[in-house]
């Protein structure tokens, strides 16, 4: 596996595996989003209690669920930089971060809007959502860091220690439901051997967040293209498609 891997490790060799990479995630991500929402939002049953406004799980879950997988994509880029010392990790944990904040600033803003009518209120300073706004503060501060210095070596190794410390802020929103008495709900869609969502409203909610999984990816490789042409700007390989493409 490492001897497939290795080459790989290359800038050149990365960036054409993430142009060919891109278009199957890009369309992966609209095709299981248009279902995904669709179903969701105009043929799921409405919810006993939370009548139509429920549906706004469809947004708020995916993006919530996966803010939370993109900072330990993060963390685990950072940890694979400092211990290989390989650049390109680097530069996949810059392309994660401005995903990730903007996947966290989405659920805050949706779970606001869906608190206000399932709890009266938009915010309450619970552990979960102290804990979750921690998160998106933390993935501000590592953008903050990745753009504070122009020596980029610098640059990712103070934002990489910012992301390894917040690691452990990760199992205190994902426990704090069951570790302190929140308006949150416990887990739903977890408990696959008997979920508390009937199949009419769960299958939807699976695709979507596999959709979102999906896009993710999308957003992620257009960045981390960018970061490594950035990064080898001078290479002769990079000169050579910038000329071919016509960027001056």
């Amino acid at each position: 596996m490492w001897k497939w891997l290795h080459p790989y490790a290359k800038p050149e060799r990365s960036y054409q595996l993430a142009s060919t990479l891109l278009p199957w995630f890009a369309i992966s991500s609209v095709i299981l989003l248009t279902i995904g929402v669709v179903w969701g939002l105009a043929f799921a049953p409405s919810e006993a209690y939370q009548k139509e406004y429920y549906r706004i799980i469809y947004i708020h879950v995916p993006a919530a669920t996966l803010s939370m997988s993109v900072y330990m994509a993060m963390a685990t880029a950072v940890l694979i930089s400092m211990v290989w010392q390989l650049k390109l990790a680097d530069a996949t944990a810059a392309a994660l971060a401005p995903v990730g904040a903007t996947l966290t600033t989405i659920a805050l803003i949706t779970g606001a809007i869906w608190g206000a009518p399932s709890w009266g209120t938009s915010w309450v300073w619970d552990a979960r959502l102290t804990s979750y706004l921690i998160l998106l503060f933390l993935y501000l501060g590592v953008i903050a860091l990745n753009n504070a210095f122009d020596d980029k070596a610098l640059a990712s190794r103070a934002a990489g220690i910012l992301t390894l410390v917040g690691v452990v802020n990760i199992p205190i929103i994902k426990y704090s439901v069951e570790w302190w008495n929140t308006l949150h709900q416990t887990a739903t869609i977890s408990k696959f051997d008997s979920p508390s969502m009937s199949t009419e409203m769960l299958w939807p909610l699976l695709i979507n967040i596999t959709g979102f999984a999906f896009m993710i990816g999308t957003l992620t490789l257009i960045r981390f293209k960018n970061e490594v042409l950035a990064r080898n700007s001078m290479r002769p390989w990079v000169i050579e498609l910038a000329t071919k493409e016509g960027i001056k």
